[in-house]
């Protein structure tokens, strides 16, 4: 554990050594980072991993107005008038994004959202929209990433690929420390991978089981059969799932016979066909190896602050994405208020996209819908989303320029250490800035 000292940045002229700097990159939001800043750049990231490397040696501060309304470059007051403005005026108002803003900003773009009984909605809804489903229905047994590290003795990974999305999870997470209850590390785990295809993931698994695609749900239920000493016909396992029976047997009596089993899951399992019974699947078979041993179910989440924006979602509305306000609370249903459906079916009418890119991955009559519109976007860098928007506004890079809190992907709070300023100003201060107007607009007082 860093002491209090090490954290704080030493410099000596122009050069700055931040210790222990969090990595917004990815959901494992390492906190161990040591960044050695020159002339305000950063050039050297120790224990960062390739992603990590490339988010912080290749940041550059975008050197150009920090507000453009209609594409001319404006103050900053005018940009949030007119942001203000746009989303007042508008019936069907949505703000998007969030997952790579701090949780700071992201409660305030909920406010704003209030304040418009408009929709709120995060990226999660195009990603793990389906986990956040099925932990509605189903609940999740979970632990931190620090009890796996020091407990986990039988690591799964589940339509998840962290070799190459999540470089650091093996070593500093899962497979690789060197725990309290495990003192050989690597040696003293077993760790299965299950995947429609090999990954560069399969080469650190113990057990690599090859499923048939869109074939998880039938392969989830297999074991969950197995968990409670169902008799299974072995012609139909095999035709459905394209794993002998014996292999799954197998499996299940070596996960009965661990001490602490953790399941990792990824995109692989909760954007393929079945979708939220898939995720549902999974933490009912997690729940179902608690009478056996003790089991835990964690979503390898993408975004450096995805959780966090579905916490700060979850507790400012009681539902993590995909949350309308048109008639003065609170309504969750996926489909009908996530952001890529509003778009779609030409629902909305105006918006504001937090550092996000629908504009680059939306389907084409979403994209096409939201050029139709006036909205407002927030971005570190230039986007196809930002060249649109009425109103774009650059900001500071979270984590780099700017402090907050994010959350990593087992729901553990960190503190983020800036490297250095930027002229831009943060999301923070944007959105209240934004939310300042809107409720004078909307005769809030206060």
């Amino acid at each position: 554990m860093a002491t209090v000292e090490s954290k704080a940045p030493a410099s000596s002229g122009d050069l700055k050594i931040v210790k222990d700097a969090t990595c917004t990159f990815c959901g494992c939001v390492c906190d161990d980072i040591d960044l050695t800043v020159e002339n305000n750049h950063i050039t050297k990231a120790q224990r960062a991993c390739v992603l990590g490397k490339a988010w912080f040696l290749n940041h550059e501060i975008e050197d150009k107005p920090s507000c453009l309304v209609d594409g001319q470059p404006a103050t900053l007051e005018e940009g949030y008038d007119r942001a203000a403005k746009i989303l007042v005026a508008g019936k069907y108002p949505i703000i998007y994004g969030l997952s790579d803003s701090p949780s700071e900003a992201q409660r305030v773009a909920v406010s704003i959202a209030d304040w418009l009984d408009g929709t709120i909605d995060t990226t999660t809804s195009v990603c793990h929209g389906p986990s956040g489903m099925a932990f509605q229905g189903v609940g999740e047994v979970t632990c931190t990433l620090g009890e796996v590290a020091n407990r986990g003795d039988f690591i799964m990974f589940w339509g998840s690929n962290p070799a190459e999305s999540h470089p650091r999870h093996f070593t500093k997470y899962s497979l690789m420390p060197k725990g309290m209850f495990l003192p050989n590390g690597r040696k003293d785990r077993t760790c299965v991978i299950v995947d429609v295809r090999k990954t560069k993931s399969a080469k650190a698994a113990d057990i690599f089981l090859q499923i048939k695609p869109r074939k998880d749900f039938e392969a989830l239920w297999t074991l969950r059969a197995l968990a409670q000493d169902i008799e299974l016909d072995a012609n139909r396992v095999q035709k459905e799932t394209g794993i002998e029976l014996a292999v799954w047997q197998d499996l299940m009596e070596r996960m009965k016979a661990a001490k602490f089993g953790a399941i990792f899951f990824g995109m692989g399992l909760t954007m393929t066909r079945g979708k939220h019974a898939n995720s549902e699947a999974l933490l009912a078979l997690t729940r179902d190896m608690n009478s056996h041993t003790r089991f835990v179910a964690k979503p390898n989440r993408g975004h450096g602050n995805v959780t966090g924006a579905d916490n700060v979602v979850a507790w400012r509305t009681g539902f993590p994405f995909g949350v309308n306000h048109n008639r003065g609370y609170p309504r969750f249903n996926p489909g009908e208020y996530t952001t890529s459906d509003t778009l779609a079916n030409g629902e909305a009418d105006c918006g504001m996209m937090i550092a996000c890119d629908p504009m680059a991955n939306f389907s084409q009559p979403a994209r096409e819908h939201l050029g139709s519109i006036p909205y407002i976007a927030l971005d570190a860098k230039e986007t196809p989303t930002t060249r649109a928007a009425a109103v774009a506004f650059t900001v500071a890079t979270y984590g780099i320029n700017t402090g907050g809190t994010v959350y990593r992907m087992d729901d553990v709070p960190i503190p983020l250490r800036p490297a250095f300023e930027s002229p831009h100003p943060s999301d923070l201060v944007v959105l209240e800035n934004i939310e300042k107007r809107v409720k004078m607009l909307r005769g809030v007082q206060g």
